[in-house]
């Protein structure tokens, strides 16, 4: 999607969607937040679900460029990976939890873009950083490669499932940055340890 007031469109309903979640958003609310009429928004959009539709597939499109970025620029894949916590724990701050909840359960249409992103692009990411961090001595050289990239692409599905891990006892980012630790901790060599200690201003013996 490339037409500007579109995407302005498609914006301004994120920010309404993030706070409130989809369902207690109307396209009243969304033309009265943008100061623009329901017949402009109509003009690009023919109901609440194609909006919704679109806005994810812009989502995932910024996903895709913020994680290629993180590559290119990172120094190392410990570093990679906690450049990408961080733009999570900015993502998730903004968010509220039910979203993904209402994704799953009202638009499995749409829901499967992410599924698809998860599962094709982010997997394959995942699995070209453990390789490149192996090769920088940061990554064991035992460890399956596939079958820890896919537990990794599960475990950021797993920290947005609100039943299978309550959003009202843990925070969704306190979840994420737990389970990225610990997936760390688990596949990095003790060179990989110094330095995920490193950057998390850990001072060692």
């Amino acid at each position: 999607m490339t037409d500007e007031n579109a995407i302005k469109i498609l914006k301004g309903a994120e920010q309404l969607f993030f706070k409130y979640g989809i369902k207690n958003v109307t396209m009243d609310d969304i033309a009265k937040h943008l100061s623009v009429s329901k017949k402009t928004i109509y003009q690009y959009f023919k109901d609440k679900d194609t909006m919704i539709h679109n806005l994810v597939e812009l989502t995932l499109k910024e996903d895709k460029c913020i994680i290629q970025k993180s590559q290119s620029e990172s120094t190392n894949v410990v570093h990679e990976l906690f450049n990408l916590m961080e733009n999570m724990r900015e993502f998730f701050s903004k968010i509220n939890p039910i979203l993904f909840y209402e994704l799953n359960k009202y638009y499995p249409e749409t829901w499967k873009l992410f599924l698809n992103f998860k599962n094709d692009f982010v997997l394959k990411s995942v699995e070209n950083s453990l390789i490149k961090g192996q090769k920088e001595g940061y990554i064991r050289l035992d460890i399956n490669l596939k079958l820890l990239s896919r537990l990794r692409v599960e475990l950021i599905e797993l920290a947005m499932n609100g039943k299978r891990m309550p959003h009202n006892q843990y925070g969704i980012i306190e979840i994420h940055t737990a389970f990225t630790e610990h997936f760390l901790y688990g596949v990095c060599t003790l060179k990989g340890h110094r330095l995920i200690n490193k950057y998390k201003n850990i001072e060692e013996d």
